[in-house]
């Protein structure tokens, strides 16, 4: 008799529920009514992508500090004052006939042409005008104009140049010159970003963007001592003398040449090293030209039929094929069919590591050699002598 009581109080309390529950959905329903009608663009809102993915939303950051995280402005506002436009004229050869009347009737007054005019780009280095820029820049040329990206103007004269980089340095007088900072090249890597400042075609400053394609690039044909940076910036005629800068703005490189069959850019440019453009420029600020290390040998790089020919055991390094009779090498007792292994303790691995390590030496200052021969590994002690530029033996 007392479980009655308990089951009807517990209906009731169950019917409240029910019948709270009933109005609420009755109250949302007629809310969702009323919003349907009156306002239906309230139920047809596209999920953000936040409400997806949770991401950091940038739409609310100052945009200079976002740009910062990805633009390269900042590098190309750094350098970009100090490279400069290069004019250069050469006024054309006299003929030795140019007097004689009948040369001139059938040949018209062919010495009396304008002159040739080039173009190309340079680098400053300094805050006393020098500045770098190619050789085949400035090649034979009369008169040197040199434009800056403030408008400025200049003549340059040339203070030394090295054809076997194709490096040459100018100056000019002006002042409060914008300067570039010289970077390390050396730490630079396979995929690292870099822009090309020049004056491509003549068009004005321009800035393009790329990556290091590869490093150490020789064996081109371009210059006597290759150890090329390669970028697929797009690098175009103009741009020759100009910077190959890394994202903080600082020099890695001269831009020098390009591989093209159009004679615009293909993604293939050429920039010589800051670390050898830096050896050049103190080399002639200083003494005027670059002094080089000569051993007067011919090297070959090791292969299988070498190796065979001169009886060596070794499948790999630089072998002397030639050595010139009464040279620094000869005097040393460096004879064909030795394999150079090390100079001074820095390995030999190829024939363009050699020309450069011998290019080093200091000529007349003693440096030591390691060969290997068919009777073992000998030391020898040679005296380089001084590099001609026109030579080709090492």
């Amino acid at each position: 008799m007392q479980i009655k009581p308990a089951l009807h109080e517990g209906s009731i309390e169950m019917k409240r529920y029910w019948l709270l529950f009933a109005q609420t959905v009755t109250v949302l329903l007629a809310v969702w009514f009323i919003v349907a009608t009156l306002k239906p663009q309230w139920l047809h809102r596209r999920p953000t992508l936040a409400s997806i993915v949770p991401v950091f939303d940038a739409s609310g950051l100052d945009r200079s500090e976002a740009v910062r995280t990805t633009s390269l402005s900042q590098a190309a506002k750094l350098a970009s004052p100090a490279v400069v436009s290069i004019s250069t004229s050469k006024m054309p050869s006299r003929s030795p006939h140019a007097d004689d009347p009948w040369f001139r009737f059938f040949f018209g007054d062919q010495f009396n042409r304008q002159p040739q005019t080039g173009l190309g780009s340079g680098v400053i280095v300094s805050p006393q005008g020098y500045i770098l820029t190619n050789n085949h820049v400035v090649e034979e040329a009369d008169e040197i104009e040199v434009q800056l990206s403030d408008g400025r103007q200049a003549l340059a004269r040339i203070i030394g140049t090295d054809p076997e980089t194709d490096l040459a340095v100018l100056k000019i007088d002006l002042d409060e010159l914008p300067v570039i900072l010289l970077g390390d090249s050396d730490a630079l890597e396979v995929g690292d970003v870099v822009l090309a400042i020049g004056n491509p075609f003549g068009v004005g400053q321009t800035v393009t963007s790329g990556i290091v394609s590869a490093l150490g690039r020789n064996q081109l044909g371009i210059n006597t001592f290759e150890n090329f940076i390669q970028t697929d910036a797009a690098i175009n005629p103009g741009n020759s003398g100009g910077a190959l800068v890394d994202v903080n703005g600082h020099l890695m490189g001269i831009n020098t040449a390009i591989y093209s069959r159009s004679g615009g850019s293909m993604g293939i440019g050429f920039a010589i090293p800051t670390s050898t453009a830096r050896y050049v420029l103190e080399a002639i600020v200083r003494d005027g030209s670059v002094t080089r290390g000569w051993l007067g040998v011919e090297p070959r790089q090791l292969n299988a039929e070498l190796a065979q020919h001169f009886g060596t055991r070794r499948t790999h390094g630089v072998i002397i094929t030639g050595v010139l009779q009464n040279g620094p090498a000869a005097a040393a007792g460096i004879r064909p069919g030795d394999v150079i292994t090390q100079i001074n303790g820095q390995p030999v691995r190829d024939v363009a590591g050699l020309l450069a390590t011998v290019a080093a030496l200091t000529p007349g200052q003693p440096a030591d050699i390691e060969v290997e021969r068919r009777d073992g590994r000998q030391t020898l002690r040679v005296v380089p002598g001084r590099r001609n530029p026109n030579g080709r033996s090492r």
